[in-house]
Formats: structure tokens, sequence, C-alpha cells
């Protein structure tokens, strides 16, 4: 079953030109599966419909989300096509599956008094923290994702302009605007720390660890964990906490959602609709706390 598993992740980076992360996305997918139904015993050629919806059902138990189970469908479903097609199935019970509903949950977000205290938690002497500071500006500035801070080039950045170009998922580039506060963060970290650290090494990447290498996804994260800590923020952080904090601070400041679509790089507005619900049941709770007959 491994090898089968090997050949699809083969043909998907080969053949179908997929990125490295959604590989890795589909690998977790479909080996949570595969190891779903070695517990009972059975081969893929084994699996019917209904052993699918079981697996839905098992993921549902522990928890997770409705949109993270149709994630895991959509990889069985990519997956079943290609066992068809090498003829190592000869039906695609992955195809009849009906996707669950992915009502998404409203996701928390960080409120302005957070953002302020994060923000500052970096220390302002030394090349880390003026680095870190760089970083937390500029992913609250621009909505980028954490991949997409890590994979960030130092050519991608035009401080005179006020720009970052940056690359989304399927290779797809986006321009946003930065502001003044990460302008003036990132300028001082390529005037100092950068300069440091790009005598270690010859990488062109924006922000680089203490080596003079790429920073990579899983530092910023952990990064982004220790001064949310430090700054004494209680609320479960995860890694599109400031991307969700962006959008939702310039919708209730008035901005257009197209607008707000653009600097995310959504492909469907439905998608950043979700911030729209976030004001709507922040009102609901405000009103509730402070309405005398709420």
């Amino acid at each position: 079953m491994k090898d089968i598993v090997d050949q699809f992740m083969y043909f998907m980076e080969v053949e179908r030109g997929v990125s490295p992360n959604t590989i890795q996305s589909y690998k977790r997918d479909i080996e949570k599966f595969t190891a779903y139904i070695r517990r009972s015993k059975k081969e893929l050629s084994d699996v019917e419909r209904t052993t699918i919806v079981d697996f839905m059902m098992h993921l549902k138990d522990q928890g997770l989300s409705a949109t993270t189970i149709a994630r895991n469908l959509a990889s069985l479903k990519t997956f079943w096509k290609f066992l068809v097609s090498d003829r190592i199935v000869t039906e695609n019970v992955a195809a009849v599956v009906e996707t669950p509903k992915t009502w998404k949950n409203i996701p928390e977000v960080l409120n302005r008094e957070e953002v302020e205290k994060l923000l500052n938690a970096p220390p302002k002497r030394g090349w880390m923290g003026t680095r870190d500071r760089a970083i937390l500006e500029l992913m609250y500035a621009t909505g980028m994702r954490v991949s997409e801070i890590s994979g960030l080039k130092k050519a991608n950045v035009n401080l005179d302009a006020g720009f970052a170009r940056c690359s989304g998922k399927g290779g797809k580039e986006r321009i946003v605007p930065m502001g003044s506060m990460a302008k003036r963060s990132v300028a001082r970290y390529l005037e100092t720390a950068r300069k440091k650290l790009e005598g270690r090494g010859r990488d062109d990447h924006l922000f680089l660890s203490r080596i003079g290498k790429r920073l990579s996804r899983q530092s910023i994260w952990k990064m982004i964990q220790k001064y949310t800590a430090a700054a004494g923020i209680k609320k479960h952080i995860f890694p599109h906490m400031l991307r969700h904090s962006f959008a939702t601070h310039l919708l209730e400041g008035g901005a257009e959602l197209r607008g707000v679509q653009e600097m995310l790089g959504h492909a469907d507005i439905s998608t950043t609709q979700i911030y729209t619900h976030i004001n709507k049941e922040r009102l609901r709770q405000v009103h509730k706390q402070y309405h005398p007959r709420g």
C-alpha cells in the first residue's frame, strides 16, 4: 500500500505539477485513511463507499471540523481517480461520496489591543527582536500566510512604493500594500539585522535564520507562539490568527469585501465572506453584553 501511495505522490508532483505543500497535505490525508483501513485488515481493493463514509465519521468523532473532513474526502477522491486510471482498482467508490456541509466555524481573532501587545512583544534591541518585529508587522499589515512570509524574497519587497509581491496557493502572485508601520520595521530589519545574517549565507529570502538561511514556516509559527505567551494573550493561537485579524479589522474599518478578497488572494469571494460573519457575531455579542434588554 505504501508503494501505491508513493506512486500517487510522484504522479501529483511530476505529472500534475502540484506544489510541495499540497503534496504533503495529500500525503497526510491518504496515509491517515490507509492507516484506518489497515486496522480493519482491508486492502484498497476491499474499500467500498461505506468504508469512506465510516472513515469520515471517524474523523468527526475525533473532533475535526467539517472543512477538514471535506479536505480529506477531496484528497481521497483525487487518489481514487488515480487508482482507477492506473487500474489498481476497478471502481471509483469515492466519487459517489457526498462532501459534508462545510459551514465554516467563525475563526477567533485578536482584537486591536491584543494585536498591539503582540506586535510590541519582541525586544527592541538585538537582531532577533528586530527581525521578529518586522515579520509580525508585515503579517498583520498584509494578511500574508506564514508560508508566504517564509517564501518571500528580498526582491519581492518595494519599500519606496510600499508594496510586497507574494506567491500564494497554486503559485498565484498578488501585490499587497504594506502600510507605514510595516515599512519602517522591514526597513530597519534590512538596514541592521539582515546585513548581519546575510553574511552567514547566500540566501535571497527576506527573512533569514541565525545561520543565514531561509526562515522556515515552523520557526515563524513557534516565534508567534512565543510572543503571544509573552504578551499575556490567553486565546488559542493558530497560524492564520494574524491573517484573520487583518481581514476582520479592515472590514470593521469600512473596507470593501472585494478589496479584502484581492489582498488575501482568495479565488472565491465566498471564502472572504466568513469575515462578515465575524463582524455580525461581534455585534451580537456587544449588543447582548451592553443593551439593557439584551
